[in-house]
């Protein structure tokens, strides 16, 4: 499902710049000093990076584009669903999460954005970068475009330092210093690029591999000191395992994990958790 009303963002514009300008210093620069854009190394790096930066740009889009998840109308709770083990109620009072901005119940996981001025399904945070709430249904496009970013980076990198172990005889004093102006304004981007990029790639296929949203992480760690503080053992209720946790993010098939499938990741409203057995156990209530 596409969004409406789509405006422009000023964090959108500046990171499709900071794309362009790194694919094209990557190939036209520092591909062609080092093997030459006409060489066999020169044209398998240019091929290798386009498709990177391809696959950045069509991901991130789809990040933008995509809605990250809408509440259905006619949703309503069931807590007598046995198929829906675990109802999340409201911290004060116990009663089932509603949402008084949007007038409905809200279900597992989902939250408002105050931003989006709307319930987000599986909502794990607001991104400025992409002008949209990271939820349900982008979560993957959005990990998935994180990490051929920070492949990419890494890859021009690389080819920068690489580069710089040539050095050209007929170079004039003119191309010297537009080269050292290029490098320099890439090794500025990329360098703080690749550690940012990388530390929320770690931080997401942590959060994966424990099958959590950034806001169920927060919300965890209050529940996991008030557990320990009444003697008992807190234990996410949608941890499932770590690699059906994976599956359950990126697919069933691992050949697709870094494509932009979704056909998986079903309603989003109800979730596999850690209390379900085949058939269904007994309902079981958890605080969010």
């Amino acid at each position: 499902m596409k969004r409406k009303g789509v405006g422009f963002s000023l964090p959108v514009t500046v990171v499709m710049i900071v794309i362009g300008f790194v694919y094209f210093s990557t190939v036209f620069t520092f591909i062609d000093r080092w093997f030459s854009l006409t060489s066999s190394p020169g044209i398998a790096n240019t091929a290798a990076f386009t498709v990177l930066a391809l696959m950045c740009v069509y991901n991130y889009s789809i990040a933008i584009f995509r809605d990250p998840g809408r509440v259905p109308i006619n949703y309503m709770p069931d807590v007598e669903d046995p198929e829906s083990p675990v109802h999340e109620i409201k911290r004060k009072g116990g009663d089932l999460r509603y949402c008084q901005k949007c007038s409905h119940f809200k279900p597992p996981r989902a939250h408002h954005c105050r931003v989006c001025k709307r319930c987000v399904l599986r909502m794990d945070h607001h991104c400025i970068w992409i002008n949209n709430c990271v939820g349900h249904t982008n979560y993957k496009v959005f990990f998935v475009f994180v990490v051929y970013a920070v492949t990419a980076c890494v890859y021009s990198l690389v080819l920068l330092v690489g580069s710089l172990t040539v050095e050209l005889q007929d170079e004039d004093e003119e191309m010297g210093s537009y080269l050292r102006t290029i490098y320099v304004l890439s090794a500025f981007l990329l360098i703080p690029l690749s550690v940012a990029l990388g530390v929320l790639l770690g931080w997401h296929i942590y959060l994966i591999l424990q099958n959590k949203t950034t806001i169920e992480y927060h919300e965890g760690v209050r529940a996991m000191w008030l557990a320990e503080k009444g003697g008992q053992v807190y234990k996410h209720p949608y941890d499932i395992g770590a690699f059906e946790n994976l599956t359950l993010i990126l697919g069933p098939n691992v050949l697709t994990w870094l494509c932009p499938t979704s056909r998986h990741i079903g309603s989003g409203v109800r979730f596999r958790t850690a209390f379900d057995t085949i058939p269904a156990s007994s309902e079981t209530k958890s605080k969010s």
